[in-house]
């Protein structure tokens, strides 16, 4: 048998688009990153961009562990004397849930050009529209 290594060239996209309310945050960010490498395909390569482009709608209906959302907390620091700010989940979830949820998913990428390159192709967005009808997404049962 021989093992197949697919060129950049030869990788086939597809649009997908995923439908957030009331899924868990890590599970399904999980499921994502996998899509976004492209580990889900049989001819799945390394050192290749071969994932498909994801679309996230109603990220702001996110299901949380109200206990982790009051406990987890997210450092930030300005780099002057007292400029260390402090936030929750929850907190973080009520102003940018679609930030929080492409950091959830950036981490879970490889640290690397690829990673990177990878990320471009998730779009997310808080509420149930997108702009991406012409690019004819199918949905994504998860």
């Amino acid at each position: 048998m021989k093992t197949t290594m697919l060129k950049k060239e030869e990788v086939r996209r597809d649009w997908y688009v995923v439908d957030a309310s009331g899924k868990r945050l890590g599970r399904l960010a999980t499921v994502i990153a996998r899509r976004l490498m492209g580990k889900h395909k049989p001819a799945w390569t390394p050192h290749v961009d071969c994932g498909d482009f994801i679309v996230v709608v109603n990220v702001d209906k996110l299901d949380i562990d109200p206990l982790k959302a009051q406990k987890k907390t997210y450092h930030r620091y300005t780099g002057y004397p007292g400029g260390k700010y402090l936030l929750t989940l929850q907190e973080r979830m009520s102003r940018h849930p679609e930030r929080l949820f492409r950091e959830v998913v950036r981490r879970m990428l490889p640290k690397s050009r690829l990673g990177r390159k990878m990320l471009r192709k998730l779009k997310v967005y808080a509420g149930p529209e997108h702009p991406h009808t012409a690019q004819q997404p199918k949905p994504l049962e998860l």
